[in-house]
């Protein structure tokens, strides 16, 4: 790990949200001593980007520098090594493009873009520049997801293969219909237009697990069905506002496929359903079946289906193994930053973005026209 910090510059980092429960934390986390410093936001407005500053000049022990609209101010400051950006979708392209003109590093959110046409784009504009960049895909890096690699290397199962993935995103997480709340960015996770559907989001970051640990694809076939096509949007107290939101993005996907390895993969997501415990309806489960045993994955949180976010429960053969440490988003953030400082490991960069996006292209083009696509 460098000797010097990483100089970092945000943009996107605000009071609340993602970034500010998960990203920044994770630059403090204790692994990181002395590897990361954050000298820069950059929000919207003048006033956000103040407010922001003094947040975090509290939490880092030092003065923050200011920024707000334009990416390329923070991008040309020349204090700042890397700019991390975590803000929708639909601005990544045009937010990260001026931070690699000016060849900085860069932490880009998933899904990197909206369409595989944005990540393409960055990427080749990285690649041209040369810098270097990191994904948030941090659900790789997971206490539960390390310990099944080192698993499946040490031959505890056997040649692997198939896997399976069962996984609901009930109505109580309040993003999708039929229940959504107004406090979730209705309007934005309910177009496909935005990239922030079921498949770019919860489903992209298990796919993502799953390639880490067993290997791409080679072929895909799916089925979505749209059920629940209107949204009741609630208030902050699950009271409807005598609102709707009309919706684009299927609830439930049915993937198959094989792996370049010969490895057989069915995976069913559902959503819209009541998921409290009086229903019995398991929330997520991922099995990878060896020829002499099964490692499994399996949560009953409410939010088990977000694998990025939720540490689950590890099995082999049946039993429960205890991990070293206990997993969560910060936790394996961390260890992505880490990875990065270090210049090797495992964290995605912009081009495992661009495969994942050609995979979920696929994915859509398969359930679209009812046929096998190769990839």
């Amino acid at each position: 790990m460098s000797t010097s910090p990483i100089k970092v510059g945000f943009v996107g980092l605000s009071n609340k949200g993602w970034a500010a429960t998960a990203l920044a934390p994770s630059l403090l986390h204790p692994r990181l001593q002395g590897a990361y410093d954050l000298v820069a936001v950059s929000t919207t407005s003048e006033a956000s980007a103040q407010a922001s500053a003094e947040k975090y000049s509290k939490d880092f022990g030092h003065p923050i520098k200011t920024y707000y609209g334009d990416s390329a101010k923070i991008a040309s400051d020349p204090e700042v090594n890397l700019v991390a950006i975590s803000v929708k979708a639909p601005y990544h392209k045009q937010v990260v493009l001026p931070v690699i003109e000016a060849k900085k590093d860069f932490f880009l959110e998933w899904p990197a873009g909206v369409t595989t046409e944005d990540t393409k784009t960055i990427a080749e504009a990285a690649r041209k520049q040369g810098v270097r960049s990191i994904i948030g895909l941090q659900g790789r890096h997971s206490v539960a997801v390390i310990k099944a690699k080192e698993l499946i290397a040490s031959g505890a199962i056997g040649a692997v293969k198939s896997t399976n993935v069962l996984a609901h995103l009930g109505r109580d997480t309040l993003y999708w219909p039929p229940v959504v709340s107004e406090a979730k960015n209705a309007e934005y996770v309910h177009e496909k237009k935005n990239g922030a559907s079921r498949l770019r989001i919860p489903i992209a970051h298990q796919l993502d697990q799953l390639t880490f640990l067993l290997g791409d694809f080679i072929s895909v076939s799916a089925t979505d069905a749209l059920l629940y096509p209107v949204g009741t949007v609630v208030d902050a107290d699950g009271k409807p506002t005598g609102r709707t939101v009309q919706t684009d993005v299927p609830e439930h996907y049915s993937i198959t496929g094989f792996l370049k390895s010969g490895i057989l993969v069915n995976a069913f997501w559902r959503g819209g359903y009541a998921a409290g415990e009086g229903t019995g309806r398991r929330q997520y489960i991922w099995e990878i079946d060896g020829e002499e045993g099964t490692i499994r994955l399996e949560s009953n949180a409410s939010l088990a289906a977000f694998p990025a976010l939720v540490e689950p429960d590890l099995y082999l053969n049946g039993k429960k193994v205890d991990l070293a440490t206990q997993g969560n988003a910060v936790e394996s953030i961390s260890v992505a930053w880490m990875e990065f400082a270090n210049g090797k490991g495992d964290y995605a960069t912009i081009e495992d973005a661009v495969k994942h996006s050609e995979l979920l292209d696929a994915i859509d083009r398969s359930a679209r026209e009812g046929r096998r696509i190769n990839l």
